[in-house]
């Protein structure tokens, strides 16, 4: 939603910058409806900023400098007779800061007190200490609450979630024979490449995924694939080294973790190839959800030399098995993105 409805047309000329390194360009400013879009000149999106997580550089002084909250080498320079656009954000960071969070003094020293606790018996300096009690004490379903921040942020990036009422029930299917539990995966329409795992369960899936394999199965075996690097390696701790100790910290403090943080590790996240998985876990994987594994092997290698071991394992290959979804719902699934 864009926070500052009379100013939903506004647009305005600038000068970005994406980092240090790199030359200022003439760019136009609009607002969207949870971002600042940066586009260049000949109409083409470069960049866009959380309307909830921005910050001006030089306050009172022209030309404003304005960046992303935690990363001052991207800057966007808005020039002094842009007057109305340099009020809207003025005003919009004025409105964000007065909505954050502002957790009671008892509940705060009383938390900080059990921080003390820890810090007394010398764990505290140890950054892999604070991150391991955090994910002792945090509840799944806090986990599922930063699965769900961390999306949103992704869906700055990526376009919101696929949805389809045609479509969903299909994918419920998928996410209850091979996660146990409904809406855990999420099929995302641009800027992903394969999978990716969220705190809370959450498995997000490439669109290109469902619409070019003709095969369930294969979708199956990318959340299997999936779900086994997030039982090797929780997404929560991803997400807390990233956020480092000053994140932790404030997660252990007011149970929310910086919004600037969860940003910048969705940008992260999209960079990131998926990691390898052990092939025996993976086997293992597909013989206890009783799928296929063979479409998945042709689906990473057409000829089969890289991935025998998967091929040569599935008892289920030449012997009939039930397939992930039915014809009906396999289509249908297959158009969740409009496709």
């Amino acid at each position: 939603m864009t926070a500052l409805s009379k100013y939903d047309r506004l647009e305005a000329s600038g000068l970005w910058r994406g980092s240090d390194d790199d030359q200022r360009r003439d760019v136009i400013v609009s607002f969207g409806d949870a971002t600042l879009i940066i586009k260049s000149t000949k109409d083409q999106p470069i960049s866009h900023w959380s309307l909830a997580a921005f910050a001006r550089a030089n306050p009172g002084k022209f030309p404003a400098i304005f960046h992303p909250e935690g990363d001052n080498s991207e800057t966007l320079e808005i020039p002094e007779n842009e007057t109305e656009m340099i009020e809207a954000l003025e005003q919009l960071r004025t409105l964000i800061a007065r909505r954050r969070p502002k957790p009671g003094r008892l509940r705060g020293w009383t938390l900080v007190s059990i921080i003390g606790v820890i810090l007394a018996l010398g764990v505290f300096w140890l950054p892999s200490a604070m991150r391991n009690y955090a994910m002792r004490v945090v509840p799944e379903i806090k986990r599922q609450e930063i699965g769900l921040a961390l999306l949103s942020e992704l869906s700055v990036i990526t376009g919101k979630t696929c949805r389809s009422a045609l479509a969903d029930p299909a994918l419920d299917k998928v996410s209850q024979r091979l996660l146990g539990a409904e809406d855990r995966i999420k099929v995302m329409p641009s800027g992903l490449n394969s999978t990716l795992s969220l705190p809370g369960g959450y498995i997000l899936v490439s669109h290109t995924i469902a619409e070019d394999f003709e095969d369930p199965d294969v979708l199956s075996g990318f959340v299997l694939s999936e779900k086994l690097r997030m039982q090797q390696a929780s997404p929560l701790d991803g997400v807390l080294r990233h956020a480092g100790i000053k994140g932790t910290f404030q997660l252990l403090t007011t149970g929310e973790l910086p919004t600037s943080r969860l940003a910048s590790y969705a940008k992260h996240l999209v960079m990131m190839a998926p990691a390898p998985v052990e092939i025996d876990a993976l086997i293992d994987q597909f013989r206890s959800a009783n799928i296929r594994a063979t479409p998945f092997a042709y689906a990473l290698d057409i000829t089969g030399e890289t991935t025998l071991a998967l091929l040569e394992a599935d008892t289920l290959r030449t012997t009939p098995s039930e397939p992930t979804l039915a014809d009906g719902d396999w289509i249908r699934l297959q158009g969740i993105c409009g496709g």
